[in-house]
């Protein structure tokens, strides 16, 4: 069969950077980053999240084809900012966000496991 392993959406090559940063030569303050083994999932949350930001002016992804596993995400600034810096402060936000999320998660998850053992010892 023609189709490529699992793994090769997973996995990035050795040798293979999981970002690259290219600078766009005819706008000013913007860029392509191109994010290997990501799909809609990591393109649509980080477009959202750049969104966020008051200085980003543009905030797009795109799949250049479904077999190629990699997002490319254009980012447009204004003066105040770069695409370099509104893309690192969406990522470490989203790290906050989802940190925040796991430990609730795990608030929740905990309560659960100690109601459910104290329902077994009461039957």
């Amino acid at each position: 069969m023609n189709a490529p392993d699992r793994y090769e959406r997973f996995v990035v090559p050795e040798g293979t950077k999981k970002v690259a940063y290219e600078r766009d030569t005819k706008i000013i303050n913007a860029a392509s980053f191109t994010i290997e083994r990501e799909d809609h999932t990591v393109g649509n949350v980080l477009r959202m999240q750049l969104h966020r930001d008051p200085n980003v002016l543009f905030a797009g992804y795109k799949l250049p084809h479904p077999l190629q596993y990699k997002i490319i995400v254009r980012i447009h600034t204004s003066s105040q900012s770069s695409p370099m810096q509104a893309y690192n402060q969406s990522i470490n936000d989203l790290d906050k966000e989802l940190n925040y999320l796991k430990a609730g998660f795990e608030v929740w998850n905990s309560g659960v496991f100690i109601f459910f053992m104290m329902m077994v010892t009461l039957t």
